[in-house]
């Protein structure tokens, strides 16, 4: 794989492995499913596509159109995770709370959505800043 590659899937395992840190730190348990799960701090999106333009700047130039087309997606990604994905956590956790009241006084399943899908400003910026840290490492590392 070439250095591009890798700058952004270990930017993508750092930033998991931060949640599970974060995790294990608040809650004191250990769950692997944090190296998988969506949203929370930092995002491992903004920090894997972050490494991926920053790596393409620096091998075809910054001012390339092949870093054009890498930092328009980071951007859309980023704005993504912090809009769309978040409200629709947003209404995963009010669509909860009916199903809760629900369940009380009906019988239904209790099937439970996905709160924690987007994120704040907050932690794209430091997964995307992340990223950039990652790629900068990689590249310098790389032959």
């Amino acid at each position: 794989m070439n250095a591009t590659v890798w700058a952004g899937v270990a930017a993508w395992f750092i930033a998991q492995f931060i949640k599970l840190f974060i995790h294990l730190a608040r809650t004191r348990t250990f769950d692997s499913a944090f190296l998988l799960r969506l949203g929370g701090m930092p995002s491992s999106h903004s920090a894997a596509v972050s490494a991926v333009a920053t790596s393409i700047g620096l091998v075809c130039g910054f001012g390339s159109p092949t870093f054009a087309v890498a930092f328009c997606l980071a951007i859309i990604v980023m704005i993504d995770a912090q809009t769309v994905r978040r409200a629709a956590g947003q209404q995963a956790r009010i669509v909860n709370q009916i199903v809760n009241e629900l369940v009380k006084t009906h019988r239904f399943p209790q099937h439970k959505l996905a709160e924690l899908l987007g994120h704040t400003r907050l932690e794209v910026l430091l997964g995307m800043l992340l990223g950039i840290v990652t790629a900068l490492l990689v590249h310098s590392f790389a032959p």
